[in-house]
């Protein structure tokens, strides 16, 4: 048969008495904390002004909006009405069931209160995470594979793994590309720019990149991808997460058009 068989990773990680710490969770924590690190020596680095406490508050306020924001998302986008019979599900996030598009309006709405708080300017604080986000979505990838859930279409290429939840039929390993495109590449190609003071003094760019850079990764990676089968395809072509990548899109352009024109700050 075509194909790997899946590896039967086990969503638990490990267990503390009846406490299952899973896969999922530990992947959120790992992006944040290793964002958090790598912030600071940014911070430290180019003088971005940001103290110890400046910085304990920005990351407390984008945990808060990934995590209310990707829920959220994923209740008003891909729910389909199913947590009405179930509205504590909502907070279940160790099951799964986070969108990024959610989580992405989630942060931006964190960092605007955060800014206002510690007087800063917004897009400067949106430009620091956005060198980090990738971290996040690269944890959060591998935990969707170990978890057995968003793998991609039926397929005959070599590398297909055949997924017990999706029927061991042999499919694309759509959440590895989105890791290696949406986390490794973008985390890369984001560092590299913020290396030329050029790209540092204009606020706003970086950030519209990555939301770009995102737009167009996803939609092509859908093209591999499952839809949800309650979701399935709009207009017998298109999946939610390319409708919903679209705006990203064009308001990477927008807003890298305008942070060039404005040239530097």
């Amino acid at each position: 048969m075509t194909g790997f068989a899946y590896p039967e990773i086990s969503p638990i990680m490990f267990s503390i008495g009846p406490l299952d710490i899973r896969w999922y969770s530990m992947a959120y924590l790992a992006g944040i904390l290793l964002g958090w690190y790598l912030a600071g020596r940014t911070v430290k680095k180019y003088d971005l002004g940001l103290s110890r406490e400046n910085l304990e508050d920005f990351i407390f306020y984008i945990t808060i909006g990934i995590i209310a924001g990707g829920r959220l998302g994923y209740v008003l986008f891909y729910g389909k009405g199913m947590f009405w019979e179930n509205p504590l599900s909502i907070f279940e996030i160790w099951q799964g069931g986070m969108s990024f598009h959610g989580g992405i309006l989630g942060v931006i709405l964190a960092i605007f209160f955060c800014a206002r708080k510690l007087k800063m300017p917004f897009l400067k604080l949106t430009d620091l995470a956005a060198l980090y986000a990738p971290i996040g979505i690269f944890c959060g990838r591998l935990a969707n594979f170990i978890n057995d859930e968003l793998w991609g279409r039926v397929t005959d290429v070599p590398w297909a793994v055949r997924f017990p939840n999706g029927g061991y039929l042999p499919r694309h390993p759509s959440q590895l590309y989105e890791a290696l495109f949406e986390g490794l590449v973008m985390f890369a190609v984001l560092n590299w720019l913020w290396r030329y003071d050029w790209v540092r003094r204009r606020a706003g760019l970086v950030s519209a990149l990555f939301v770009l850079f995102y737009g167009i990764f996803r939609i092509a990676m859908e093209q591999f991808r499952e839809p949800d089968k309650h979701m399935g395809f709009f207009f017998d072509y298109f999946t939610m997460g390319q409708i919903l990548s679209v705006p990203l899109v064009a308001t990477g352009i927008i807003v890298m058009w305008l942070a060039c024109r404005r040239g530097k700050v």
